[in-house]
């Protein structure tokens, strides 16, 4: 009997070992629970672009945009575990929802196995030019002696942008009130037109209204100044120490996806991202790829952002309306 359950192993495993290396023999599709044009769906389409390359085999982005991206992880997370749905999701659907929703359609931690984490973005402080502050240092002044009548907004309840907001608001001992909209895009615009004061918004999407002088940067939020935008100072160099935030994108795979997969598509995308050119229209974009390359790395880095936002998050009171 146990001679048996020997070679029914062996043979699982071979079998195993030769989908991994026959992998992909159709089309792939990487989920994107957002709607296209932000720093996840664009990091998303490079590496999926990369991937048709590399594969010779399709890699298409399906965006299933709505509640914060928790929709398209549930698609992701019921998906079958054979490789050919993939995940790409920012922080918000893995490490902020657990901790703002009692009841959730899947388990970010149980129901998915990581990959990498595939691109970073720092997030910029924008005001409306009107306001007098011309640096961060007289933003954090103005931002003390106003902050009843100053407002921030976000793409949402839980999102980088306004959880950004909140750890300033912490780092200042202020409460400036968080103006939540359905996307990052119709924040931005009305601080363009000066019906919101300020917000933190991801690099890639307020940069060009900045240099175009439509908003004033204060500071980005990273620890070091971008590469693409070095002239911004970091909070950190403008008075608040280990202020970084960043909206992060991660690869994750069903949970059950043998472990020879998973490590071929690590590999792969690791491989494709690396690459000169796509190095540079990642930075182009404003986005860096993530530091997490390994899956044990990736598991790691969720885990501690998990205790870090759920210290804000406590600390700030946010709560789901």
């Amino acid at each position: 009997m146990k001679t048996l359950r020997l070679i029914a192993l062996l043979l699982l495993c071979a079998a195993v070992q030769v989908h991994a290396q026959a992998y992909p023999a159709k089309t792939v599709r990487i989920v994107v629970g957002f709607a296209p044009g932000g720093s996840t769906d664009v990091t998303a389409r490079i590496m999926a672009q990369e991937l048709t390359k590399l594969w010779n085999q399709q890699v298409v982005v399906d965006n299933r945009p709505g509640a914060s991206g928790m929709i398209g992880a549930e698609l992701a997370a019921k998906a079958p575990p054979d490789g050919y749905t993939l995940l790409v999701s920012p922080q918000t659907s893995i490490v902020v929802a657990p901790l703002l929703f009692q009841k959730m359609a899947y388990d970010p931690i149980k129901d998915f196995a990581t990959v990498a984490v595939v691109g970073s973005s720092p997030q910029l402080l924008v005001i409306h030019p009107s306001l007098p502050p011309k640096n961060f240092r007289e933003f954090a002044a103005f931002a003390r002696a106003n902050a009843k009548q100053l407002s921030f907004g976000s793409g949402g309840i839980g999102s980088t942008p306004h959880l950004a907001g909140e750890l300033l608001n912490l780092s200042l001992k202020i409460k400036m009130v968080h103006v939540p909209y359905k996307g990052e895009n119709p924040a931005l615009a009305d601080v363009l037109g000066g019906q919101l004061p300020l917000m933190f918004s991801n690099l890639p999407v307020s940069m060009p209204h900045a240099k175009a002088g439509k908003l004033r940067a204060l500071a980005v939020t990273s620890l070091q100044r971008s590469q693409i935008a070095p002239e911004y100072p970091t909070v950190v160099e403008s008075g608040i120490p280990d202020f970084d935030t960043a909206t992060w994108s991660g690869l994750y795979v069903p949970a059950a996806t043998p472990r020879e997969l998973i490590m071929r598509v690590n590999a792969d995308v690791n491989k494709a991202l690396n690459l000169p050119e796509v190095r540079q229209r990642m930075l182009s974009q404003g986005i860096d790829q993530g530091t997490a390359t390994t899956p044990e790395a990736h598991a790691a880095f969720v885990k501690s952002e998990i205790v870090r936002w759920g210290k804000v998050i406590k600390e700030a009171g946010v709560r789901v309306e």
